[in-house]
């Protein structure tokens, strides 16, 4: 499992990228709880841009990628 922060620290300042639920070994429902927090907060050194990406589970709409730009530290 990787740490947000991990993934962050290796983009240029600037860089898109993008951050999905396999990526950090949470589900679906784990990363919607982070990713909402990020939309509304800001997340460590990097800021959402764009629409995030979800999927349906169980008739459920669950955040399950985002598209980030890293922010200068």
């Amino acid at each position: 499992m990787a740490k947000i922060e991990d993934v962050v620290k290796r983009q240029k300042e600037g860089a898109r990228f993008v951050i999905t639920a396999p990526m950090l070994g949470v589900s679906e429902q784990e990363f919607d709880v982070l990713a909402n927090i990020w939309i509304e907060e800001g997340g460590v050194g990097f800021q959402v841009a764009g629409v995030p990406h979800r999927t349906c589970i169980d008739g459920e709409f669950f955040i399950n990628r985002v598209t980030v730009v890293k922010l200068a530290l």
